[in-house]
């Protein structure tokens, strides 16, 4: 199965004065310019999925290049999202593939399974959609309530508290796991979870 990791490190301090500028004038420095970027990317990741599709129906197997494509640009979008949520105080590129702290990782899978692409078509909404979105609902109202507590706890100490960091990157980490598995960039249900995968905790240090 390919496994779908996303990661975003903790950042030790951040600025007051990038928190403010995302708050007041984020949607003019950073949603619109990207926004205008992405709605590009975006279709054209519309066209390489639906080609896909049939590729996968037939081979079994997702163009490397196409996978890549929709992988990057899930990317793009999650660092825009995390940089305007202030988790991260470095600003996104106007790129899929320069570098930048927050990643999104995919692994690329050898062969998907026909069946669980025509499942996902038919009944996504059913064993997917619906489970998630009710969870997601319920998550994404703490969230709001998380990223406003450690807004103005980040305003007079200039950090966040870890366990908030970790919760709000939990709620993009859960939804990263459900577009690949929408997107059928892998066979691997998502968990009910936004936990990071087995490996190294989300600590002060980068990992």
């Amino acid at each position: 199965m390919a496994e779908v990791r996303f990661v975003v490190p903790y950042p030790e301090k951040m600025s007051r004065g990038l928190l403010l500028l995302r708050t007041f004038f984020g949607w003019l420095y950073v949603a619109i310019p990207h926004a205008f970027c992405l709605c590009f990317i975006g279709l054209a990741a519309v066209i390489a999925q639906f080609i896909a599709f049939w590729v996968v129906l037939f081979t079994g197997q997702y163009p490397r290049s196409l996978f890549e494509f929709v992988a990057n640009m899930m990317q793009w979008q999650l660092r825009v999202s995390v940089y305007l949520n202030f988790l991260h105080d470095d600003y996104p590129p106007f790129s899929m593939y320069d570098f930048h702290p927050t990643e999104l990782t995919i692994e690329y899978p050898d062969r998907l399974s026909r069946l669980h692409l025509l499942g996902r078509i038919f009944f996504g909404w059913l064993y997917i959609m619906i489970p998630h979105g009710f969870c997601l609902y319920f998550r994404g109202i703490a969230h709001v309530i998380v990223t406003f507590v450690a807004w103005w706890v980040v305003l007079f100490t200039g950090a966040m508290p870890q366990d908030m960091h970790r919760f709000l990157v939990g709620t993009y980490r859960w939804q990263a796991r459900l577009n690949a598995y929408v997107c059928f960039l892998t066979d691997e249900y998502p968990p009910f979870s936004g936990r990071p995968e087995a490996g190294p905790i989300e600590t002060g240090v980068p990992v």
